[in-house]
């Protein structure tokens, strides 16, 4: 999914697999800028950096000793440089708009080929820092303007408004559907991402058009599994259950598709992306650590019925708009002996595209909650909200 980039290794700035939420904030404080949420008892809380647009960089279910879910990229920030292609600082909620490739990428300029040397992400989506529009102790407002021009020359004019939220733990346990169970810490935030045309000319599909895309960077480990709950049916109706040849081939222990859902390794070790079609997404994916006992879910706005998302294949397409409502990447070496680029894997969802009139706007909201506690106590989110139980996920990628 990214170029690999390469910076000055040190002990002091190695990434800590499980580092302590304040030892994260700590870290991101000497920095930068951030934006700190909190509930109450200071115990479930949230860290954005303003300047790298609202980006939710970390949170924790614990407090300061608790433990930090978001990956960060510590030596590319340490470093202070930006870098050329992308600057991958890390973030378990940050803003991005697709397509990435195809004739109406907005990741490659016209005429470029689609090789990872013509890439190049926007500095909106990048380095360029949104307005704190308002702070309050749960929740946070953010804002941007700018134009892009997509591989075809289409030009948009564009404003973001991006809120955060953190969310109350009883809400959260309601609406799972689950009677709350009091040994599981929780940390449950949303972001709500409006998208408005503000330029002069509708965005029409035969030109391009944009999608919110959200993604979520979490620390791999060999205990961790990806799940994406899928809509059953046949092929011929719903299409394939996942897309998986973004970077070639999946072996077979890295990937299961199976009739209610899609089961992808999260260890870092296996440079691989999937993704799911709006026909088989269910509006909701997730990931479980078995040995720290966290289960992760990712719950997004789909409006029914719809069909057209972005395609964003690295080729000319035939058909731009048969993309995917969601995502997932597992990062790895992109080429014998190389270096990954964390590690880390992602959890991603997108917004339908949006053909949108001048002054029209479209808002994709995205919902992250962690659970950590016994499995006890987990297994009946994991039924309730992925339809898969725990003993399905730890075994469904060693039985292959």
């Amino acid at each position: 999914m990214f170029p690999q980039l390469t910076h000055p290794m040190s002990a002091r700035l190695s990434n800590i697999p499980n580092a302590a939420f304040g030892d994260d904030l700590a870290f991101l404080e000497s920095h930068i800028d951030l934006v700190i949420l909190k509930d109450k008892s200071g115990t479930a809380q949230v860290a954005l950096a303003p300047a790298w647009q609202g980006r939710v960089m970390t949170s924790t279910s614990g407090g300061a000793d608790g433990m930090s879910f978001g990956w960060i990229n510590r030596e590319l920030i340490a470093s202070g440089k930006h870098l050329p292609h992308v600057n991958v600082f890390g973030g378990e909620d940050r803003f991005w708009l697709g397509p990435e490739g195809g004739q109406f990428s907005i990741f490659f300029a016209p005429g470029a080929r689609f090789e990872l040397c013509d890439w190049f992400t926007p500095p909106a989506l990048d380095t360029i820092p949104f307005r704190v529009v308002r702070h309050a102790d749960d929740s946070a407002s953010f804002s941007a303007e700018f134009h892009l021009t997509n591989f075809s020359g289409t030009r948009f004019e564009v404003k973001l408004e991006r809120d955060v939220v953190l969310l109350d733990s009883e809400t959260v346990w309601r609406e799972l559907g689950v009677v709350p169970a009091e040994g599981a810490a929780m940390v449950a935030y949303e972001s709500h991402n409006r998208l408005v045309n503000v330029g002069p000319l509708p965005w029409k599909k035969e030109s391009g058009l944009l999608s919110v895309w959200i993604l979520g960077m979490f620390k791999p480990s060999t205990a961790t599994t990806i799940i994406v709950p899928i809509q059953a049916g046949p092929e011929s109706q719903l299409g394939a259950r996942v897309t998986s040849d973004y970077f070639g081939s999946v072996p077979s222990e890295r990937l299961v598709a199976r009739e209610n859902a899609v089961f992808f390794s999260g260890d870092g070790k296996f440079r691989s992306k999937i993704g799911v079609s709006p026909r088989r997404s269910k509006g909701v994916l997730g990931s479980y650590d078995a040995a720290n006992k966290v289960l992760t879910l990712i719950r997004f706005s789909q409006p029914e019925g719809v069909t057209d998302y972005v395609n964003s294949l690295w080729r000319m397409q035939e058909n731009p708009y048969d993309g995917d409502a969601i995502n997932s990447y597992n990062d790895g070496p992109p080429a014998p002996g190389a270096k990954p680029l964390g590690p880390f894997y992602e959890l991603e969802s997108s917004s339908p595209a949006l053909a949108l009139p001048p002054g029209q706007d479209h808002t994709h909201g995205h919902r992250t909650i962690h659970l950590m506690g016994p499995e006890s106590l987990l297994e009946a989110v994991a039924v309730a909200a992925l339809g898969v139980t725990l003993t399905e996920i730890r075994s469904a990628l060693e039985t292959v």
